[in-house]
């Protein structure tokens, strides 16, 4: 029976000819799976998603029986707009899927754990094979959402940990915002990119989720996560301010991160607050948002600025906050003087997504 007709947000573009439709029980539990959960949802499952969960299905065959024969390369990457599903379909394909040795990860946090690895292994030989041994060991699948490169540092480890993943037969899927060409788009460095793009061409079927609606928001979109239960606080008066716990004559308090110390407004138990200038405009990184969120599940973000007039290394470092957040699912409330979109409004290049997940919070009226 065909679902009711709600809500759709995929669309590709002059596809190829699509692969034989795949019929092992390991691809119908996949099927099944998606179906429910997008009536559940009041999703349609129009051409285009189909499409996408067939080419997940027959992952799910070559992981139930390594000798199923796949059309075309054995890895997936996902890329399209914020909004159009793509982690939609990474996360419901991990949990449906029935593959010992399985993992879902957040880009960000991974690469930080890479990064932790290869310097606790610094001088031995083979430190990324070891690293890697530490934290894939049994992984024959792995699930990477929010892939994106910036740094051309970081540009040359990735080629060689893909190089690797692949090497050791796992099955990855990624999501990005971007194409591989779009990758490192940096003029500078985007030339020096190319091989891992090649590699990406070569070792991964490429699928573009496309769209005009931004799935996140429809009512009730994210509803169980404890992200969207924060709260964009324009202009918040002094009752409002008061309700968060923020007493601007109060003394800062100092948090010991790491091997640094980070000053913040409040913490109390699972709570944290922050001024933008205290966690954004200091030399903060992925791994203190990390760890921080070992220690606090309610987060505090006050006084955000127009981005605009901040240096691209503050605004690059708010988006890696509040991805973190995002995938740690981590209650956020921001307050600011300024709409999110005009907030928002400046040049680096990931903010769209930023505020495409800020979006989704609650925007409580000022008090009278």
């Amino acid at each position: 029976m065909p679902l009711p007709s709600k809500r759709s947000w995929f669309s590709f573009g002059s596809p190829p000819a699509s692969p034989p439709v795949d019929t092992s029980a390991a691809a119908l539990a996949i099927k099944t799976f998606f179906s429910a959960r997008a009536q559940r949802q009041g999703y349609t499952l129009g051409e285009s998603q189909l499409r996408v969960i067939e080419r997940l299905a027959a992952r799910a065959t070559a992981l139930a029986d390594s000798q199923a024969p796949l059309t075309g390369p054995r890895s997936l990457y996902l890329y399209g707009k914020v909004g159009r599903g793509k982690s939609w379909l990474l996360d419901g394909f991990h949990e449906a899927v029935d593959a010992p040795g399985k993992r879902r990860l957040h880009f960000h946090g991974f690469f930080n754990d890479l990064h932790a690895g290869m310097f606790r292994h610094n001088g031995q030989e083979d430190a990324l094979e070891r690293t890697l041994d530490e934290l894939l060991s049994g992984c024959r699948l792995l699930c990477f959402d929010e892939f994106h490169v910036h740094d051309i540092g970081d540009a040359m480890l990735i080629r060689r940990l893909f190089a690797a993943l692949f090497a050791r037969g796992v099955l990855l899927v990624v999501t990005s915002n971007y194409a591989p060409e779009g990758l490192l788009p940096n003029p500078l460095y985007h030339e020096r990119f190319l091989p891992v793009i090649r590699l990406i061409e070569a070792e991964m079927e490429v699928l573009e989720v496309g769209g005009e609606q931004d799935y996140r928001s429809q009512p009730g979109s994210g509803s169980q996560q404890r992200f969207v239960t924060g709260a964009y606080v324009l202009d918040p008066s002094a009752e409002q301010l008061a309700a968060l716990g923020l007493d601007q004559n109060a003394a800062e308090v100092t948090l010991e991160v790491g091997k640094r110390q980070l000053q913040a407004q409040l913490s109390e138990g699972r709570r944290v607050a922050f001024t933008f200038a205290q966690l954004c405009e200091a030399p903060t990184a992925v791994m203190d948002y990390l760890a921080l969120c070992e220690r606090y599940d309610q987060w505090v973000l006050s006084g955000l600025p127009r981005l605009a007039e901040c240096s691209i290394a503050v605004q690059q470092r708010f988006i890696n906050l509040v991805d973190v957040l995002y995938d740690r699912d981590k209650q956020l409330t921001v307050t600011s003087q300024y709409p999110l979109a005009e907030a928002l409004e400046a040049s680096a290049i990931d903010l769209m997504r930023s505020q495409s997940r800020l979006g989704q919070l609650g925007r409580p009226e000022a008090n009278p």
